[in-house]
């Protein structure tokens, strides 16, 4: 096994994160419940951190906390305050990944079992810690009424193991544990600033001066746009939010040739220490999610800003974590509660994602299969690093059956993947996002203001792209469900009907796609 030491400083900082760039990541407090014998942890962070590295080196796999055993997982949660994630379903359902878009948590026997565990809580906390604690002490955030989650406290390794021996409990992770030791991990793909040297071959100008990047080419997404740009297809970032200060993505999102469509924003995140607190609201203080949502669709206007892929496709944004990598109890309320935003909206049609994490989050997968029950056709990244660390395969949620796993890969004649990105058996499409012999010059977007385009990669980059492609497809026929929309896109993939190891079906030709 590798040491610890390399763990904490190589791939934590790198694998775990989609981007190196970092920003100002918000203060977080220790909003614990006082309880004078809650247990503290009997493993260190290094500990826990050398058990994750040698499951990731081992099984080129997520890593889950339930298969760990009860002293690490309470660790976890000691580590992270002692929060925890608990879903919940009644004893014998079934197939509940099939049904989560149909349950009612609020009545019958979901409520009862909801009921029923919080009483089991209350009365095991007050049995190994001597301290009688309410409902209102022990729940560590409001839930949604709509998934059957409970964010709790626990306070002893003995409680956890009463409550993981239940058959009424789905899962029951640490939802706050951070490795805190790579302070590289904070505020990854943030502090985006525009480039005022992008050479003359890297874009073209179009009518009414609007930049294309020069990888669209190689996707054929200005020829796509002879049939298709995305009208009336509703697109959903779940990212870092969109910043009020571009007007690509305020009052002129519907100028120029973008005309008559929609950008509503919104915020599920809260970054304050007290959980009742209202979301943050929209507005992006990283810059990633503004990247995200000018190459999925920023408009075709005037001032020589960078055009996105479905520039007449509608835009929903969503704040819903502070950076790219989703590992706070915070972000994984903000992601899950974005996806229900979603899965609830009938003019969202498709889903951007690039955040994501190694380790996996119950609350975000149950999110995850709320919105694709709904029918959305759900876009992830599989993951961006630095060189030394891309040999890590696909993170999560990219990894999960009912994402579709997106990566970059560098222009030419032959498949190889950028620098920065992660490849593996789970990819389904791959995007050209770097040019080959030069690893600085990648695909342009929005910067956080003003008309001059930002460079942006990675597999971040080929996930919003990908998706701009997806509305065009759909657009071309709003009335095909997801999986018609991606056989076409399949069937026009430089590898399909064959499928690569690491790069899924390959390239999607969006000229093709769209016919």
């Amino acid at each position: 096994m590798k040491s610890p030491i390399l763990f904490k400083s190589l791939v934590l900082a790198a694998v775990f994160g989609l981007t190196l760039t970092s920003c100002q990541r918000d203060q977080i407090e220790d909003n614990s419940t006082e309880v004078t014998e809650a247990e503290g942890p009997t493993l260190s962070k290094a500990e826990i951190n050398a058990a994750v590295e040698d499951h990731l080196f081992s099984t080129n796999e997520v890593f889950d906390w339930n298969t760990a055993n009860d002293e690490m997982v309470f660790s976890g949660m000691a580590h992270g305050g002692h929060e925890a994630a608990l879903g919940y379903q009644p004893a014998g359902f079934e197939n509940l990944d099939q049904h989560i878009h149909e349950i009612d948590v609020t009545e019958g026997a979901w409520l009862d079992t909801r009921n029923q565990l919080m009483a089991l809580l209350i009365a095991a906390t007050e049995r190994h810690t001597g301290q009688e604690l309410t409902e209102e002490d022990l729940l560590v955030a409001p839930e949604d009424g709509v998934l059957p989650i409970l964010e709790v406290k626990i306070f002893s390794q003995e409680i956890l193991a009463e409550l993981r021996g239940l058959p009424e409990v789905r899962y029951l992770e640490p939802s706050n544990y951070e490795p805190r030791e790579v302070t590289l991990r904070s505020g990854a793909g943030c502090d985006i600033s525009p480039n005022f040297s992008i050479p003359s071959a890297d874009f073209t100008t179009v009518s009414p001066s609007a930049k294309v990047p020069w990888n669209f080419y190689n996707m054929n997404i200005p020829q796509a746009w002879t049939t298709s740009r995305g009208n009336n297809i509703g697109i959903c970032i779940i990212d870092t939010g969109s910043s009020p200060n571009q007007s690509r993505l305020m009052g002129s999102f519907a100028s120029g040739d973008s005309g008559g469509r929609y950008h509503n924003r919104y915020g599920t995140y809260v970054s304050s220490w007290w959980p009742w607190a209202s979301p943050d609201g929209p507005n992006d203080q990283c810059g990633h999610g503004t990247q995200m949502a000018g190459l999925a669709a920023a408009p075709r206007t005037t001032g020589g800003s960078s055009v996105g892929v479905a520039y007449e496709a509608n835009l929903i944004s969503v704040r819903a974590t502070s950076d790219v990598v989703v590992n706070g109890s915070k972000e994984k309320r903000g992601v899950k509660d974005a996806l229900i935003l979603a899965g609830n909206r009938s003019d969202v049609q498709i889903i951007s994602m690039s955040i994501g994490d190694v380790f996996y989050s119950g609350t975000v997968r149950d999110g995850v299969d709320y919105a694709y029950n709904n029918g959305k056709l759900i876009f992830a990244a599989a993951g961006t690093s630095l060189t030394w660390t891309s040999w890590w395969g696909v993170i999560f949620p990219a990894n999960r059956w009912n994402t579709t796993a997106v990566t970059g890969v560098r222009d030419g004649s032959s498949l190889q993947r950028c620098d920065i990105c992660h490849d593996g058996s789970q990819v389904d499409f791959v995007a050209v996002m770097q040019r080959q012999n030069d690893t600085d010059r990648t695909s342009l977007t929005l910067a956080m203001s003003g008309n001059q385009p930002s460079y942006v990669g990675g597999s971040s980059a080929a996930t919003a792209t990908t998706a701009g492609i997806a509305a065009l497809v759909w657009a071309t026929n709003p009335g095909q469900n997801r999986s018609q929309v991606l056989n076409r896109m399949k069937n026009a993939a430089s590898i399909y009907p064959g499928r690569d190891n690491n790069f899924g079906w390959g390239i999607v030709d969006a000229a093709q796609a769209v016919q």
